[in-house]
């Protein structure tokens, strides 16, 4: 039987490699239905839908995507992440690395809450 840890960190790489593969469907499944997103670079929370209308853009706009130097533990609600994600801009062919740490709550399985600290000067090279 798998450990409480074991368990908070099971979502963890089924999201990462959900959008890995593009797989915007399989990513709602991960979010709890009232799923909170939020992001330091501008103060919004998000639902899950508004989350994945961004993640849809990122899925047709950048392809190559990876998540690299990944360190992941468990927390006593959830998980902490902090990687690197690579990835190729479909428009110009620009590779770019956007560090980023996710701070998750898990419940029953699903991410109830996710918030994620980027830098914003990487965030604009995207644009």
């Amino acid at each position: 039987m798998p450990t409480a840890s074991e368990q908070s960190l099971e979502p963890a790489d089924r999201l990462f490699k959900a959008i890995e593969r593009g797989d915007v469907d399989a990513v709602r499944n991960i979010y709890s239905p009232n799923c909170k997103i939020w992001h330091n670079n501008d103060g919004l929370t998000q639902s899950p839908d508004e989350n994945l209308r961004v993640l849809k853009w990122v899925v047709d706009n950048i392809d190559e995507r990876a998540y690299t130097e990944i360190r992941r533990q468990p927390t006593p609600t959830g998980f902490v992440q902090q990687h690197v994600m690579r990835g190729r801009l479909r428009s110009s062919g620009k590779q770019f690395a956007l560090p980023a740490c996710i701070v998750c709550v898990v419940e029953n399985g699903h991410i109830t809450r996710l918030d994620e600290y980027l830098d914003s000067a990487h965030v604009a090279a995207l644009s």
